[in-house]
């Protein structure tokens, strides 16, 4: 028996969010709706229904991380650690295997149910967009229900009929000494039903690759990889099932003023040295013009400065962001004479040397 961990691809501290996370993903990947009448994903299927009933039990995760056993002294196969396998867990038919049916699956009106698979897409927005919010179209390719069976999988004038061999239930039983284990019908795949006369035009999977084309409004505030979610616009969902989300990924054209420093912005904004000396009032670019800000006397290059407020809006609870205005002391390469003879004048008059005391530590220290 493989490492339950493993199965699901999570480490062993994985908090109950990320297993069930990975869960579902998993399943949607294997499961027998998804791949008819491959043997292969339906062992692959079983093997992740009775890891995620485990990990995602405190008590019996508890035990299985100690290297215990469950339910009845040495019955079932080894697993990982001494760990043994108790075949009860999945006793009645619907526990542990059945419970694919509980949030990913769930049982309608007969056979499993699993939700549709998530779709991503990606916009492109200008910087004005991003902050101030917009409207935009994106076409979403993917599976949508059949225009001809309109999602039966079955041939117009005839429907799907109840599978013979689990009476619709979507789950068949096998013994293992006094236990039975429950898992999908190996006849219908976990559908319920069974299509004798297929639709010619998705042949029987009641789903054809179709091209979506949606209208999505973009909040103001959105950045670079922002996602945002439209609930039921994914893939349908198979038996009925919910279908998934699409979610929106923003790429946004960087700015040549404002960048995104966290969640604020920031704009550097060069000062003379006449200006970080002693002190100023500069004109600073905002969202919506200019505003005058206060540079300190005896300002340092890359001091900060914050306008609040001026930010774009926030995303997640109300009010904007901020503005960081970074000051840079501007330095000349190359001087006029006359700006030599004024600096030359300004050392005369600076008291001392700012090296003095440096020097001065360094001779001690050696």
């Amino acid at each position: 028996m493989a490492d339950f961990y493993d199965t699901l691809g999570v480490k062993k501290g994985a908090s109950e969010e990320e297993i069930k996370k990975a869960y579902r993903k998993l399943a949607r990947k294997w499961h027998p709706d998804a791949n008819p009448g491959d043997e292969q994903a339906e062992e692959r299927f079983k093997q992740i229904q009775e890891a995620y009933s485990v990990l995602s039990d405190t008590e019996k995760r508890t035990q299985y991380d100690a290297g215990g056993r469950f339910g009845f002294g040495g019955g079932g196969a080894p697993g990982a650690g001494g760990f043994r396998f108790d075949p009860s867990s999945f006793r009645g038919g619907m526990g542990s295997f059945g419970d694919f049916f509980s949030d990913l699956f769930s049982r309608g009106g007969g056979g499993a149910q699993a939700a549709g698979r998530d779709l991503e897409t990606e916009v492109r927005l200008s910087f004005a967009q991003a902050v101030n919010g917009t409207e935009v179209s994106v076409t979403v390719p993917g599976d949508a229900p059949c225009p001809t069976c309109h999602g039966s999988g079955a041939k117009p004038g005839t429907a799907p009929k109840t599978c013979p061999s689990c009476q619709g239930r979507g789950i068949e039983t096998q013994g293992q000494g006094m236990f039975s284990i429950a898992q999908p019908c190996s006849v219908c795949g976990g559908r319920g039903s069974v299509i004798e006369e297929p639709c010619g035009t998705c042949g029987g999977s009641g789903f054809t690759h179709q091209v979506q084309r949606y209208r999505v409004k973009i909040p103001a505030g959105v950045r670079e990889g922002s996602r945002i979610r439209i609930a039921g616009k994914g893939e349908p969902g198979m038996g009925g099932g919910p279908a998934g989300d699409l979610y929106v990924v923003t790429r946004v054209a960087p700015s040549p003023v404002f960048k995104q420093a966290g969640d604020h912005l920031e704009v550097e904004v060069p000062i003379t040295i006449a200006e970080a000396v002693r002190g100023g009032t500069v004109e600073v670019p905002t969202l919506s013009g200019t505003k005058r800000i206060r540079v300190p006397a005896g300002t340092s290059d890359g001091s900060v400065q914050r306008l609040r407020g001026e930010g774009p809006a926030k995303l997640s609870g109300s009010g904007r962001s901020d503005i960081h205005y970074r000051f840079r002391v501007q330095i000349p390469k190359s001087l006029t004479e006359e700006q030599n003879e004024a600096f030359d004048r300004l050392s005369e008059v600076m008291n001392g040397n700012p090296r003095a005391e440096l020097l001065d530590r360094a001779r001690r220290e050696v």
